[in-house]
């Protein structure tokens, strides 16, 4: 269920867009990011995160491919971090990287909205834009909606064509993907320490387990194949009237550290816990809470 009915289009001041090009540049990503690029196409668009050495988070990326070269669509504020990382990794290829000036990246979610677009439902599905840029449905999750990047007079040409008009719909927007149990980068994954399935970025289709290497893939690829997951990144519901639990906030169960919180609005949010405690036994009658307030984990909506 989308909360939201009635489509919203926002623009998302907090992500911002590097522009990789160049003949090499597919296989420079493909050993570098954990999912498959060769599945990156004009018609679809791809979720992957690059790690450390030891597969611990450093950012997350969503790549369009314009047909003319590749936007990727990360973190404004840590931007400047991902291009000088690329840009070590590159050593001799022939790879242009770039922060594109006046590019934008803005969000529409809500009932049909990728119709409005010429966009079949699935997740990825995806066209260049005229003028530079992409269109796509969320290659996370088909109910995020849909993701323009571009530079900002073509992004809102696409909207305008489709019916739809830029709104402050930033913390629509918020709601709409921690009900979906959504991280946001570094606002959700502790960085250099998060790892990718503890952070959903396998039911998010950010990894691929039969591309071979990426740096970090040892042990993505053992964490899996161990099932040695321990905590989980998960949807909790609380009472909308008490103020949101603050990032890092401890939570408790039965007087244990049973987790932290990630970033919440009144009445929802994302929490980190132990696996451990989600299946109390029989008899206790334990609750999750945070400073007092009772945390109930829930099904991200749409799974």
């Amino acid at each position: 269920m989308i909360e939201n009915a009635t489509p919203i289009a926002t623009l998302l001041p907090g992500r911002g867009l590097l522009r990789l090009d160049g003949a090499e540049v597919g296989a420079f990503l493909q050993g570098l990011v954990s999912n498959d690029t060769t599945l990156l196409t004009p018609r679809h668009a791809l979720f992957c995160a690059l790690l450390t050495p030891q597969g611990k988070f450093l950012h997350e990326l969503i790549i369009a491919d314009t047909g003319d070269g590749l936007l990727i669509d990360t973190e404004e504020a840590r931007k400047t971090d991902l291009q000088r990382r690329l840009t070590l990794y590159r050593l001799r290829a022939r790879i242009g990287i770039a922060a594109p000036e006046d590019h934008v990246v803005a969000v529409a979610f809500g009932d049909g909205v990728a119709a409005r677009f010429g966009l079949a439902g699935e997740a990825g599905t995806a066209r260049p834009l005229d003028g530079g840029g992409a269109v796509f449905v969320d290659p996370r999750k088909d109910a995020l909606g849909v993701r323009l990047l571009g530079p900002r007079a073509v992004v809102e040409a696409a909207l305008t064509a489709a019916g739809l008009a830029l709104t402050e719909g930033e913390a629509a927007w918020d709601r709409h993907r921690l009900r979906l149990g959504v991280p946001d980068g570094s606002r959700d994954i502790a960085v250099d320490r998060g790892f990718l399935l503890e952070n959903n970025f396998e039911e998010l289709n950010g990894v691929s387990f039969t591309k071979g290497c990426y740096v970090g893939q040892e042990l993505t690829a053992r964490t899996k194949h161990r099932g040695t997951i321990r905590k989980k990144l998960m949807t909790v519901e609380f009472d909308p009237s008490a103020p949101a639990p603050a990032p890092d906030t401890t939570i408790l169960f039965g007087g244990h550290d049973a987790g932290a919180m990630r970033t919440a609005v009144p009445g929802v949010g994302l929490a980190m816990i132990r696996l451990e405690y989600l299946d109390p036994a029989e008899g206790e009658d334990h609750v999750f809470t945070a400073d007092g307030l009772v945390l109930r984990p829930v099904a991200p909506t749409g799974a």
